[in-house]
């Protein structure tokens, strides 16, 4: 328990306000209300009720503490430079410029004591139950009836903007439903949004919302620095089966009256009025980025306490260390996001004649995967029976089953995407989920923020063509699989067939810095067995291959993924012996290859190029340059059997073939 007295903390909590306002003016850029209006809540936390040590930022049972509110960063950067993180008054100084530990926002890897990449709203949220979520995994994983690994807590700050945003709710829904009691929920409630007061847009009463939801929900007044510590220790301690709501009730921009409490608060327009406010807070007038000694002796004592806290807590880690080895070697490997070297030799070979639905090879996969990786979860967003990534082997993560690796999501993409990312923050398990592809724009912001803060999340998206048939064109991607390849540090493949899809299985989860979405099929699919099964599984790893080599002199290339593949063969049989056949299962991949592995794939000495591909046309061109051509379907599908719609919208061997003719 801290001993940092409420008037330290209050005068920390001006100080907090003090480098906030600083910052914020000397670079004009910055969001001044949340860091102003919930520093008496910063104080509680990193004074009290938060355990954590400075020292181990990554200390694995720390508590988390997730800025939803991304855009009030200052709030973070001032509590983490007091608390004595490695965040030098040199950085505070440094806010949003060139280089800094500062960004606008905060960004994960960047600064010690981000726990998560937040900034869109809502976000942190998801991200929080995500954190939740792997603490309870962890607890019942390794925690023994002899020693206690894992019992902290994940705190999540967050504002009305956050709680606007459908994201919030999916992600909300779900804790409650899970009885996620480790996660509490800070609400910064001043009654403010950007552009106007928050009554112009919203009339709901949050805490019924929550307790609806299954949360407990309690009001104080945030700028009690008590009432916040006590509220966050209370609900650390009740164990109920439910997670906690604390509204705290602020003033936005306090300590700014001519903005304070109005939506001019939210931004950087009180920073104008610097110098009178940091007079009005008890600050020296010549000394800006001002910490008294009196607030640095007091975090310094705190440090002390946490770190014995901590070296206790170690004692125990060595213990159960001692006792359970193999326990140990299992945590230590998920830290260390190992991935066993041989995990595609893991994976039986299908055999020739093999013809089935990527997603249903998908299925076969994973169950030895799963097995080899025992620290892998898979989710589903109600659609295991259509997705096959259900780990058959495991059990269900619920209430009185924690230690479960499926976890069902209910129709909640956007939900699952930011707990997933949270779960990948933590960085203990390895995280997989899915959906149809369609619905992957529900999700977008969510693997946008996995690429950005490279979380080496697994997203399975079925269905991934206008092969889906019946269900017509609100179910047919044919732009989202191109949509996809345009997010930086997102891998996207798109396997043939069984083989190509155990590689492209493999290969995404020993890829540890960053996301990957593999695009699999409804419809059944020949397996391509005049290749051997090793050339199409070392072809997926390497994004693009020769997949039926010319016999004679080459004369045409044909390019091609997924479910048309097949088509590209048919066509290089009428072609002759002069047609070559690329399947190019991952651009990214094929992307990172050496130039000279390239250039023999796609050799630069020919020209006539076609691809065929069942989605847009765009990002084939890079491929087939301007002599070639690209057989696609730039426009939405139609409602009809999956073969017919194929053929109706030329995903055929003829189309193929007349464009290498013509």
């Amino acid at each position: 328990m801290s001993t940092l007295s409420t008037d330290s903390l209050s005068e920390a909590a001006n100080i907090a306000r003090g480098l906030a306002i600083d910052a914020i003016h000397k670079c004009s850029s910055g969001h001044l209300g949340l860091p102003l209006g919930a520093a008496e809540v910063g104080a509680a936390l990193f004074g009290r009720a938060l355990r954590y040590d400075p020292a181990a930022p990554k200390w694995i049972n720390r508590d988390r503490f997730v800025l939803s509110a991304g855009h009030g960063s200052m709030f973070l950067y001032g509590w983490l430079h007091l608390s004595g993180y490695d965040l030098p008054m040199a950085e505070i100084e440094n806010f949003r410029q060139l280089g800094s530990a500062t960004p606008g926002h905060p960004e994960f890897g960047e600064t010690p004591g981000v726990e998560a990449t937040t900034g869109p709203l809502g976000q942190g949220i998801g991200n929080a139950v995500g954190y939740a979520v792997s603490g309870k995994m962890a607890a019942a994983r390794f925690n023994t009836a002899e020693h206690t690994i894992f019992d902290h807590h994940v705190i999540a700050l967050a504002g009305d903007g956050c709680l606007q945003e459908g994201v919030a709710f999916e992600a909300a829904a779900f804790a409650g439903h899970q009885k996620l009691d480790n996660l509490i929920l800070l609400f910064d409630s001043n009654d403010v949004t950007l552009d106007a007061m928050a009554d112009k847009t919203q009339s709901e009463d949050p805490g019924a919302r929550f307790t609806a939801l299954g949360w407990d929900a309690r009001e104080i007044d945030g700028h009690d620095i008590d009432a916040v510590a006590e509220a966050v220790a209370e609900a650390k301690a009740d164990d109920n089966g439910r997670p906690k709501l604390i509204i705290c009730k602020t003033e936005i921009a306090r300590g700014i009256p001519e903005v304070a409490g109005t939506a001019k608060g939210h931004g950087e327009g009180g920073a104008k009025f610097a110098d009178e406010a940091r007079a009005g807070l008890g600050l020296p007038a010549d000394q800006h980025f001002y910490v008294s000694d009196t607030v640095r002796d007091a975090f310094a004592q705190r440090r002390g306490e946490l770190a014995a806290e901590h070296a206790a807590w170690h004692e125990t880690y060595r213990a159960w260390s001692a006792a359970e080895p193999k326990l140990a070697k299992q945590l230590t490997d998920g830290l260390a996001r190992a991935v066993p070297s041989d995990l595609l030799e893991s994976i039986p070979e299908f055999g020739e004649g093999a013809k089935a639905a990527t997603r249903a090879s998908g299925g076969e996969v994973l169950q030895p995967v799963a097995d080899a990786m025992p620290l892998l979860v898979s989710g589903s967003a109600d659609l295991y029976g259509s997705t096959k990534n259900y780990i058959k082997s495991a059990r269900d993560f619920e209430p009185g089953s924690q230690g479960g690796r499926n976890i069902w999501f209910g129709i909640r993409e956007h939900g699952m995407g930011a707990i997933l990312n949270g779960i990948a923050y933590d960085g203990i398990f390895r995280a997989s989920g899915a959906t149809f592809a369609v619905f992957a724009d529900y999700l977008r912001p969510s693997i946008r923020l996995a690429a950005l803060a490279h979380l080496p999340v697994l997203y399975i998206f079925t269905h991934d063509s206008v092969g889906v048939g019946e269900d017509g064109p609100t179910h047919q991607p044919v732009e989202t699989v191109s949509g996809l390849r345009v997010i930086p540090g997102l891998d996207v493949m798109r396997p043939a067939d069984g083989e190509e899809t155990a590689g492209a299985y493999a290969c995404s989860l020993q890829r540890t810095d960053g996301p990957t979405a593999l695009m699999l099929t409804r419809q059944n699919l020949p397996s391509l067995d005049s290749a051997p099964a090793a050339t199409r599984r070392d072809g997926a790893y390497r994004g693009g291959y020769v997949l039926k080599e010319e016999t004679g002199h080459l004369e045409v290339i044909l390019l091609a993924s997924g479910s048309e593949v097949q088509h590209a063969m048919a066509a290089a049989e009428q072609l002759g012996a002069g047609a070559r056949v690329v399947s190019m299962p991952c651009f990214e991949r094929f992307d990172r290859q050496p130039a000279d592995y390239r250039d023999s794939v796609i050799p630069s000495s020919c020209k006539n190029r076609v691809a065929i591909e069942a989605g847009v046309s765009g990002l084939w061109w890079k491929y087939v340059g301007e002599a070639g051509k690209v057989c696609a379907i730039d426009r939405f599908g139609i409602s009809a059997p999956g073969d017919t719609v194929m053929a109706e919208l030329g995903m055929t061997p003829e189309a193929v073939v007349a464009a290498a003719k013509g």
